[in-house]
């Protein structure tokens, strides 16, 4: 039996636009973009880095289109990642992959950049951008640079909050009176503890503050905001769709492109939210399609924000449906209480006395069953 903390990585970590094309001259195989990651990551999670999975999955999308691709952080050379999961299909493509390495084991300086040289920039997430990307001065003018030549800026994750401190030439900030996204606050608090306190800044409340129009979908569901050519995505699942909408911008048709597992995961979700789909067709979800484990812990912290019967019953439906694949007896606590919210006290009874049968001594499940 997994310990929840563990299974909790797993959501962390995983846990899909149009734009104006560009005015840059030249065939689609000509374009090139630089894409941007923290250095202020340390070994052992001294501190935190970027995101592996978005960086992998950003730059498979560029790499499937024929554009060029530079690599760069504000110091250069080696860059951590925070804890990432090597198994996975899209990371073990591109740590298979030398040329790519070498650019990520020797990144360029943004100090060294010329923004003629690029038709769109990408800022990749994770949080340690919240600590050294806002005060690179180079990087800052980098980005206003390649939007003001006509170039697309997209970011994604707490990669925006590489944008905050970004002004134009007529001395407004890049993001003001513009849709925006990024890390939300919800998101934060539910996912961000370990290193919120050291933040300067909430992102969304920055991104607010400098006169961006915030808009989000629920946590860590994929969100993409579009405003010409300024793009942004709210976290890991809105990678892909965040870099499809940059190829799009740099005007380029973007091609098929079949989703990830995690991805895919994360979008049954959203339609089960939007009420596109029933509880039933995600409680006989595919395992070989989705993944299970994601959609019991997706409803176990959708359930710390749900305040009516039908949320508690979105939450309760994607925790049953992972509750085997789990199997852990905080989970079925969860459920339990869950369905006694929704006075089903059948079913509540039911999962208690399942806890107890593979669990005698659990004590919560005691109290709690003694109580009916």
């Amino acid at each position: 039996m997994k310990p929840l903390k563990i299974l909790i990585l797993i959501l962390i970590t995983l846990l899909g636009m149009l734009g104006t094309p560009s005015t840059f001259a030249g065939a689609p195989d000509s374009k090139r973009i630089v894409m941007v990651l923290s250095g202020y990551g340390q070994p052992e999670q001294r501190a935190p880095g970027y995101e592996f999975d978005e960086f992998a999955k950003a730059y498979l999308v560029f790499q499937a289109h024929g554009i060029a691709v530079d690599i760069a952080s504000p110091q250069g050379g080696n860059v951590v990642a925070d804890k990432y999961d090597a198994a996975k299909a899209y990371n073990q493509q591109v740590l298979s992959n030398a040329a790519i390495m070498a650019k990520l084991n020797q990144t360029l300086s943004t100090a060294q950049l010329k923004a003629a040289d690029y038709n769109a920039i990408f800022i990749v997430g994770g949080k340690g951008a919240m600590f050294d990307l806002p005060k690179d001065t180079a990087l800052q003018q980098l980005i206003a640079d390649i939007y003001q030549q006509q170039g697309a800026v997209a970011a994604v994750c707490h990669g925006p909050a590489a944008l905050v401190n970004v002004k134009l030439t007529d001395g407004s900030f890049l993001v003001a009176n513009k849709a925006v996204n990024g890390f939300t606050n919800e998101e934060e608090r539910l996912f961000g503890k370990k290193w919120l306190a050291e933040f300067d800044f909430m992102l969304q409340d920055k991104l607010t503050e400098r006169g961006g129009r915030f808009e989000h979908s629920p946590m860590m569901l994929s969100h993409v905001a579009v405003d010409n050519r300024l793009i942004t995505g709210q976290n890991p699942a809105s990678t892909v769709a965040t870099a499809v909408a940059l190829v799009t911008s740099m005007g380029i048709t973007p091609l098929p492109m079949m989703p990830y597992q995690d991805d895919a995961t994360l979008a049954l979700v959203a339609e089960l939210l939007n009420g596109n789909i029933t509880a039933q067709q995600v409680l006989s979800a595919d395992a070989a399609q989705y993944q299970l484990e994601l959609l019991g812990m997706y409803g176990y912290y959708y359930l710390n924000t749900a305040s009516t019967a039908q949320a508690w019953q979105h939450a309760l439906t994607l925790m049953q449906t992972g509750q085997s694949s789990i199997n852990n007896p905080a989970l079925d606590m969860a459920i339990a209480k869950t369905q006694l919210k929704l006075n089903d006290k059948a079913a509540a009874r039911a999962t208690l006395q399942q806890i107890l049968a593979a669990t005698p001594e659990h004590a919560a499940a005691t109290e709690l069953l003694a109580t009916f």
